[in-house]
């Protein structure tokens, strides 16, 4: 018998090779990247958005910036206003002004018929500067002076334009006029009873524009308003006052 051993052994047939990729086995890897091969890249609308928020962070900034730069600045000039009225109160010490009414004279008021009136009135109107450093200029131009009765404008008329000086009295002299005034019957038949009664009660009003004066220095305008209740006992350019009182307020700005 041939001994099978000694003779070649036939080439094993390899596979035909495949265009497959080989399958990797099912599990979990764990791959690493050096950081410098590391590259972000936003999609589009994210870049877009980066790219507007850079654009409006330095415009806000500034912005921000000069908000609180003006309050600060604001702020500092407050201060520096009230120290500066503080000092000025101390250095001055400014007094109220005092107004009344000195005395009324009327024309032109016939009750005796139903046609209308035409009211003459010079009213006094007495202001005192009591301060011992401030005078007070009045401008004139802008003011007014109203007499009124029931609700009835009566006459009106304005200032005159002067300089009071301190610790001064001053009896200010002023024409008022009206015309054509027609009034309802049961205003016509009170004003009778009054006048009758020998009271009868008239609203003045009185604006007047003023500045201040220290030394050679005037301030702005501050406006000046005076109301008077005031009563008289007839009707006649004689009228004596039997009644008044007054208030006023000063508006600065």
């Amino acid at each position: 018998m041939s001994d099978h051993s000694d003779q070649p052994q036939p080439e094993s047939v390899k596979p035909p090779p495949s265009d497959d990729k080989p399958l990797l086995p099912q599990g979990t890897y764990i791959i690493q990247i050096p950081k410098d091969q590391i590259y972000r890249i936003p999609p589009p609308e994210n870049s877009r958005k980066m790219l507007k928020l850079a654009r409006q962070k330095p415009h806000r900034s500034f912005c921000r910036r000069c908000f609180c730069w003006t309050l600060a600045t604001a702020f500092i000039l407050l201060v520096l206003l009230s120290i500066s009225a503080g000092v000025l109160y101390l250095i001055f010490r400014p007094e109220k002004l005092k107004y009344t009414i000195d005395s009324v004279s009327i024309n032109g008021i016939n009750l005796t018929s139903s046609t209308p009136i035409n009211p003459r009135l010079t009213v006094g109107i007495r202001a005192e500067n009591p301060n011992d450093k401030l005078s007070v200029f009045y401008v004139g131009k802008g003011s007014s002076v109203i007499v009124n009765y029931a609700g009835v404008k009566l006459c009106d008329g304005q200032l005159p334009a002067f300089e009071q000086p301190a610790n001064n009295v001053t009896v200010i002299q002023t024409a008022l006029r009206g015309s054509n005034i027609v009034l309802a019957r049961d205003v016509h038949s009170r004003l009778v009873e009054q006048e009758r009664e020998r009271h009868v009660p008239l609203k003045v009003k009185v604006k007047a524009p003023v500045k201040i004066k220290i030394g050679a220095v005037k301030t702005w305008e501050i406006t000046v308003t005076v109301k008077c209740d005031v009563a008289v006992d007839r009707l006649i350019q004689k009228s004596m006052i039997v009644s008044k009182s007054c208030n006023y307020r000063v508006v600065l700005w």
